[in-house]
């Protein structure tokens, strides 16, 4: 798996969410709406998600190996620490 791009959608200040992201696997995949968030002891990649009736978040994209999940993460932060240099 290549993650192909990266875009850097909008960058908040305030609060927790410091960016919202677009992602493109293998030229082919878009996964959008990827929140980075700044949690108690280091920022954070978090897949998009929906509210179920019931109040729960529930992803509805996620990487199914930590692996690729920890792959994911670093890219995504990797562009994020550069675009707001």
């Amino acid at each position: 798996m290549e993650i192909s791009d990266i875009k850097i959608r909008k960058t908040m200040h305030d609060g927790r969410l410091r960016a919202v992201v677009s992602i493109t696997i293998d030229n082919a995949i878009a996964i959008h709406d990827i929140k980075l968030v700044q949690g108690d002891d280091r920022m954070f990649v978090a897949m998009p998600s929906r509210r179920e009736e019931s109040g729960i978040f529930r992803d509805i994209i996620h990487p199914i190996s930590a692996g690729v999940r920890e792959k994911i993460e670093e890219e995504i932060l990797d562009a994020y620490r550069r675009y707001v240099q």
